[in-house]
């Protein structure tokens, strides 16, 4: 099984890899700096540019908000006075494991961070999303409410970093070659995760976690290194999981929350009306972003059945597995007993008495600290 946490790196390595990022990355992940913008042979009538790093390429996250909103609506909004040019992370050569150290470093001053990605150094901030705590959307959006303020605050003071706004991906649920009735029938299936929390999910339920990257999802299936796979219900049918899978099953074991932050420096460098416009209309693209989440789960399961609901992916005719009273015990029981516990022990003592001023009260459910 591999394992799932990220290996130590040494101080001079680390360094020298940031290094490295910083000098190969170059114009792909750069922001357009005030200074130079306005005073480096430009006219005042040229438009102020930006260049962001987003979300993962070719989900419709990306593709029909994020890409479009920084590309198009930026402009338009501003009449011409502000362009942007956006590159998905996993195409610009940025680790999404670096991505909240190269925002801190300026390195990539503007850029989405996977909140999964923070589960080695940071595993205090990917609390909201913890496998099996959220069933539903409504759910989610209480458990972010009540975390979101110290998730803010923290990584302002601690990071320099600006969170100026949160996404959200479809409900992550489990794909499966083989019958799948109920989430016990996992016991001894070879199961792809993409964190911690949803390997600690898995191995509660008695299934192998593997920890594997999206885009080694289909050539894991396929070679037969993993028999099932946790994504997105759109996401895996537009890897074309319709032909390679089975079943599917609908309990949301994670959603998948982003960040999109800017480095301290660079936002305040952005000229005051910009800054404003962006106050204004990223709340408004994280809202189109969640209702999109909301459609695409929904769309997602239909696209994978072969409803005649399917809009915007493939048929397939997969058999889509309802959540079960059995399913719903077993998620609450292996949140509180094995998902909760865990994650405190990786996190330690602050992060149980967080959590117990932050979501503990929202959802009632307390940790208990580190032993």
């Amino acid at each position: 099984m591999q394992s799932v946490h990220t290996p130590f790196l040494p101080r001079l390595k680390r360094h020298c890899t940031l290094l490295c990022l910083a000098l190969c990355v170059g114009a792909a992940v750069q922001a357009a700096d005030a200074a130079s913008a306005v005073g480096a042979g430009t006219t005042a009538a040229a438009p102020y540019r930006l260049r962001i790093v987003g979300g993962l390429a070719g989900i419709s996250q990306y593709v029909r908000q994020e890409e479009p909103f920084w590309t198009k609506e930026l402009s338009r909004l501003s009449a011409g006075r502000f362009q942007a040019e956006i590159v998905p992370f996993d195409r610009a050569g940025v680790p999404g494991a670096e991505m909240l150290r190269l925002l801190q470093l300026g390195v990539v001053p503007f850029g989405t961070t996977l909140m999964s990605s923070f589960t080695a150094q940071y595993p205090e901030y990917t609390a909201p999303d913890l496998a099996g705590l959220n069933p539903d959307l409504a759910t989610l959006k209480t458990t972010l409410a009540a975390f979101r303020p110290y998730l803010e605050k923290a990584l302002r003071e601690q990071h320099g970093v600006e969170a100026l706004a949160i996404y959200v991906y479809p409900a992550q649920v489990v794909f499966c070659k083989k019958p799948l009735r109920t989430l016990a029938e996992l016991t001894g299936r070879r199961v792809r995760v993409s964190s911690a929390s949803q390997a600690d999910f898995v191995g509660a339920l008695g299934g192998v976690p593997v920890l594997t990257s999206f885009s080694q999802i289909v050539p894991s299936l396929t070679a037969g290194n993993t028999e099932c796979a946790i994504t997105g219900t759109m996401s895996g049918n537009m890897l074309g999981l319709p032909s390679l899978t089975t079943h599917v099953h609908t309990l949301p074991v994670t959603w998948g929350l982003a960040v999109f932050g800017a480095n301290q420096a660079a936002w305040a460098a952005l000229p005051a009306d910009l800054r404003t416009l962006l106050k204004r209309e990223l709340p408004r693209l994280e809202a189109a972003i969640w209702a999109e989440s909301e459609r695409e789960t929904a769309d997602g399961l239909a696209c994978n059945r072969g409803a005649p609901t399917c809009s915007a992916g493939t048929k397939g005719s997969m058999v889509v597995v309802p959540v079960s009273p059995q399913d719903e015990r077993s998620r609450q029981e292996i949140l509180e007993s094995t998902v909760l516990p865990r994650w405190v022990q990786r996190c330690g003592a602050r992060c149980a008495q967080v959590w117990n001023q932050t979501i503990g009260p929202a959802r009632g459910l307390q940790a208990a600290p580190a032993k």
